[in-house]
C-alpha cells in the first residue's frame, strides 16, 4: 500500500512539530510569575567617555561580566529551562518534564534579587584599576508588565595615562638588573593605567630574576609607586622600588657551591652509598652501577660555580624525566649558611632520581576497533628492559596473535582475516650517529629510535601477506605543545602468496591494483610534525595542526645508477615503489564549556607516484568512509571520484582507493548525563587518483573535484569514561558523487520506511572520538 506524500510529510514533519508546540508553551511563562514579582531579564551596559580612547572594547567587555545576576537562558528566543521548572511544580509532572528539568530547568530570577548598589561599586572599582578615576555609576530599573530589567550609565572621565616608568637606585647588584629588565617591559609610556598589568609586571621581574641568581627573591619585595603631582593634565610617572623590610638574602644573587647526583635513590639506603664519581665537577654518587655518569651529565643543565637559575632547573627537570627511567626526579637546593659575603649566597644543589623497575613482563588481551571497520580479539605479550646499557636505554619486544572481521560491511561479504606479528624496538634517550653531535635541544634531548618487525597475515579465502619493516630515526618535543619525528631509514617489504582465484580475478580486473601489490619493497625517508593545543580542556579556542611526509624510492634509483643495476626498476631483485607523498590534519576546537564543543577537522593528502608507480602501494593509498572518515558512507564505498561498482562486492574494498583524500568535518560535541555524551555532525568528502585507471572510470582527479563531494550529516552518542571512548554513529548521505548530476543531492527522507531506513541509515561504532 502507497503512503500519500501528505501523510508521509505529517509523519516525518510529526518531531518538528512537538518541538515547536514545545516552544510555544514555553514562551508562555509569566503566568507562574507571582504577584508581588517580576522576571528580570538581564541589564543593560551604557558608556558615556568624557574623551574617546583606545582599549575601551575590553574594559567594556570586563564591566559586562559584573552584571549580577544572570537572567534566564533563552533557548530560540524561549524560556524553556524556566517552563520545566514551573511545569515541575504540578502534581505529577511526568517523567518527560523530569529528564527536561534535570538537564535545563532553572530557577526563575527576579527582579527583587537585584542589587544594582553592589553593582555600582564593583563597576567602579574596576574602572578605578583600569585608570578610569573618580569615574559615576547610575543605575535605574525598568518594568513592562511581568518582566523588569536595569539599565547602567557609566560616565567615563579621561583615564589616567603613563609619562615615564623608572627605577633609581644603584647600590646593590640587583638594582643594575631591574633596571636593565625595565628596558624590556610591557609597559609603556602612553598607555593607560592598569593594576592586572602591574600584577604581571612584578611576576615577569620575579620569574627574571631568578633566572640571573636571586634564588631567595619574592614578588612581594616589589612596591608601584604612581605620583601625579607635576601634572596638570591626567598623566603619571611609576616608580619601582624595593619594599624597606626586605630581607638581605632576598635580594642576593646565588652560586651553586656544588652538585650532587644519586642516579638510584631509594629512601631506605639513601645516605650508604660510597661509589662517588666525579664528571666536570658534579659528583655522582651510587654503589652499584645504575647509570653511567658520562651518559647522564649531559642532561643536567645546572653548572657547579654558576648562579642560579630557575629555568635551567625547569629544564633539566624536564630532560631527566623524559629519559622515562625515572619514577621520581627531584631537585633541591640548600643554602649554605657560613658561606655567604655582602655580594651573594650560596647553594648546594642534589638531584635524586628514583628508577623505575628495570624489567617488566605484560600480557594483554585486547578488543581492537580499527578505522577501516575492522575488528576482533587480539593477545599482545610484551617485555621490557628499561636500562639495557645503563645508559637509559629501553628495549621493548612484543609479539602479537590477532583475529579481525569487518563489521557494518553492508551487501559486501565480510572480509576476515588471521595475524601474527613481532617486533622490537632500542630506543636510545640521546642522538645516535656515526658523527658525534653536540644536541642543542634545551627542552627535551631527541631519541633514536631503531625498530624492526614482521608481520604475517592471512586474509581468509584471498591472500597471504609477509611483511618485514625496519625503521632508524629521531623523535623529540621542541617544547610542550610541539612533537618532531624523522626517519631517514624507513623500509617496508612484503611478499604476496597464496592467492585464491577470486582475488586473482580482482587483480586481474585491475592492473593498477596489481602492481600496487607486486611492489613488495618501500625504502624511503619519513618525517612527522605535530602542533598540539588540544589537550588543555580549559582553552576556550585551541587548534591542532599535524603535517606527514613519506618519499619513497628515489635513494634507490640512483643507487643502481652508480652502481649500474641491469635493471634500474629493481633493487636487489625486487619491484620498488617510487612516489611522494604529503598530508596535513587541521583541527580546531571552540570550547563554549568543558563539555560543550565545536570541533572542526580539515584533512588533505596526496600521493604523486612516478617512475615505476603509475598509483600508491596499496598499504599507502587513502581510503573514504567508515567511523573516522565519511560517516554517512561504509568503509571503503566512496570514490575514487564519481567511480560507483556495478555491486558491492569483496573487490570494492579493494579498488576504492586513491592517490588523493580531501575531507572536512564538523561536530558539535554535548553533555547527556553522566558518562553519555551526544554529538550532532556534518561530514563531507572524497578520494580521486593522480592517473587515469580504465578499471575505475571518474577516479580520476579533475578540475571539477569539489562536484564528487560526498556529504553526509547524522547524530552520535559517546560512553566516556575518561581512559576510553566507545563511540556509536548514526548517519545519512546527503549527497551521492557517483550518481549522475542534478541528481546527487538526497531530497527525500523517509524516515518511516524500513527499506528506506536500512538502505540510508548507516551505523558506525569505533573506540575513541573521531578527531
Amino acid at each position: 500500500m502507497n503512503t500519500s506524500p501528505f501523510l508521509r510529510f505529517f509523519k516525518s514533519g510529526l518531531p518538528w512539530l512537538s518541538a515547536l508546540l514545545l516552544l510555544s508553551a514555553a514562551c508562555n511563562v509569566t503566568k507562574y510569575i507571582p504577584e508581588d514579582e517580576l522576571l528580570y531579564t538581564g541589564a543593560e551596559l551604557k558608556i558615556v567617555q568624557e574623551t574617546p580612547g583606545k582599549g575601551i572594547g575590553s574594559v567594556q567587555e570586563e564591566l559586562q561580566g559584573l552584571l549580577r545576576p544572570k537572567p534566564n537562558s533563552k533557548i530560540l528566543g524561549q524560556y524553556l529551562g524556566l517552563w520545566s521548572h514551573f511545569k515541575m511544580q504540578k502534581e505529577h509532572p511526568g517523567f518527560i518534564n523530569r529528564f527536561i528539568y534535570d538537564k535545563i530547568g532553572e530557577e526563575p530570577v527576579y527582579l527583587s534579587q537585584v542589587e544594582p548598589e553592589k553593582t555600582e561599586e564593583l563597576i567602579l572599582n574596576r574602572l578605578d584599576n583600569n585608570g578610569f578615576f573618580y569615574a559615576e555609576a547610575i543605575s535605574t530599573f525598568r518594568r513592562k508588565e511581568k518582566k523588569g530589567d536595569v539599565r547602567y550609565e557609566v560616565q567615563l572621565p579621561t583615564p589616567y595615562v603613563l609619562n615615564s616608568y623608572r627605577y633609581d637606585r644603584d647600590s646593590l647588584p640587583i638594582d643594575t638588573h631591574l633596571r636593565e629588565l625595565l628596558e624590556s617591559s610591557d609597559i609603556q609610556p602612553g598607555e593607560r593605567f592598569a593594576l592586572d598589568q602591574l600584577k604581571a609586571e612584578r611576576e615577569r621581574l620575579d620569574t627574571e630574576l631568578k633566572k640571573r641568581g636571586f634564588y631567595s627573591f619574592n614578588p612581594d619585595f616589589l612596591l608601584f609607586e604612581a605620583d601625579t603631582n607635576q601634572y596638570e593634565t591626567r598623566e603619571f610617572d611609576l616608580f619601582l622600588r624595593l619594599k624597606e623590610s626586605v630581607p638581605e638574602e632576598g635580594i642576593l644573587p646565588y652560586q651553586i657551591r656544588s652538585i650532587k647526583v644519586y642516579p638510584n635513590f631509594s629512601l631506605d639506603k639513601y645516605g650508604e652509598e660510597t661509589d662517588t664519581t666525579r664528571i666536570e665537577g658534579i659528583a655522582f654518587i651510587q654503589n652499584d652501577l645504575s647509570f653511567k655518569p658520562e651518559l647522564l651529565r649531559p642532561y643536567i643543565l645546572i653548572e657547579k660555580d654558576g648562579l642560579f637559575n630557575s629555568q635551567q632547573s625547569r629544564l633539566t627537570s624536564n630532560r631527566l624525566a623524559g629519559i622515562g627511567n625515572f619514577r621520581f626526579v627531584n631537585i633541591r637546593y640548600t643554602k649554605v649558611g657560613d658561606s655567604t659575603d655582602v655580594r651573594k649566597g650560596f647553594l648546594d644543589a642534589e638531584i635524586f632520581l628514583s628508577p623505575l623497575d628495570k624489567r617488566s613482563v605484560r600480557a594483554e588481551l585486547q578488543g581492537v576497533s580499527k578505522s577501516n571497520n575492522f575488528a576482533g580479539p587480539a593477545l599482545l605479550l610484551s617485555y621490557r628492559n628499561r636500562n639495557l646499557f645503563y645508559g637509559g636505554e629501553t628495549f621493548n619486544l612484543t609479539g602479537k596473535l590477532a583475529y579481525e572481521s569487518q563489521i557494518a560491511a553492508g551487501d559486501r561479504d565480510g572480509l576476515s582475516a588471521f595475524e601474527f606479528g613481532l617486533k622490537g624496538d632500542l630506543i636510545f634517550p640521546r642522538v645516535v650517529f656515526p658523527i658525534p653531535i653536540k644536541e642543542r635541544f634545551a627542552y627535551s634531548v631527541p631519541k633514536t629510535k631503531i625498530s624492526l618487525g614482521t608481520e604475517y597475515q592471512d586474509r581468509r579465502g584471498l591472500y597471504r601477506l609477509n611483511s618485514l619493516s625496519g625503521t632508524y630515526g629521531y623523535f623529540w618535543n621542541a617544547n610542550r605543545f610541539v612533537y618532531h619525528e624523522i626517519n631517514p631509514i624507513s623500509l617496508n617489504f612484503v611478499n604476496l602468496s597464496n592467492t585464491s582465484g577470486e582475488f586473482e580475478e580482482i587483480l586481474n580486473n585491475n592492473p593498477f591494483l596489481r602492481q600496487s601489490f607486486e611492489q613488495q619493497f618501500i625504502a624511503g625517508v619519513t618525517y612527522s610534525f605535530a602542533f598540539n593545543k588540544l589537550m588543555d580542556k580549559y582553552r576556550t579556542h585551541s587548534i591542532y595542526f599535524g603535517a606527514n611526509l613519506d618519499l619513497a624510492g628515489f635513494g634507490l634509483r640512483f643507487a643502481n645508477n652508480i652502481f649500474n643495476g641491469a635493471n634500474p626498476n629493481t633493487f636487489l631483485g625486487f619491484t620498488y615503489a617510487q612516489y611522494n607523498k604529503g598530508d596535513i590534519d587541521f583541527r580546531y576546537y571552540w570550547r563554549f564549556t568543558e563539555e560543550r564543543l565545536l570541533a572542526l577537522r580539515l584533512f588533505g593528502g596526496v600521493g604523486l607516484p612516478y617512475g615505476n608507480s603509475v598509483s600508491l602501494p596499496f598499504v599507502k593509498q587513502y581510503f573514504s568512509g567508515g567511523p573516522n572518515s565519511i560517516r554517512a558512507f561504509r568503509i571503503r564505498s566512496l570514490g575514487p571520484g564519481s567511480f560507483r561498482p556495478d555491486s558491492e562486492s569483496t573487490a570494492n574494498f579493494f579498488d576504492q582507493a586513491g592517490d588523493v583524500r580531501l575531507e572536512g568535518n564538523l561536530e558539535f560535541r554535548f553533555p547527556i548525563i553522566s558518562y553519555l555524551k551526544g554529538a550532532i555532525f556534518m561530514d563531507a568528502g572524497n578520494v580521486w587518483l593522480v592517473n587515469e585507471n580504465e578499471a575505475l572510470p571518474g577516479g580520476k582527479m579533475g578540475n571539477d573535484w569539489y562536484r564528487e563531494l560526498g556529504i553526509g550529516a547524522g547524530l552520535g552518542l559517546r560512553v566516556d569514561i575518561e581512559f576510553f571512548v566507545l563511540r556509536f554513529d548514526l548517519a545519512t548521505p546527503l549527497r551521492r558523487p557517483y550518481l549522475p548530476e542534478g541528481e546527487r543531492w538526497e531530497r527525500d527522507f523517509r524516515l518511516d520506511e524500513g527499506d528506506w531506513r536500512k538502505e540510508n541509515l548507516i551505523f558506525n561504532f569505533a573506540i575513541g572520538y573521531p578527531f
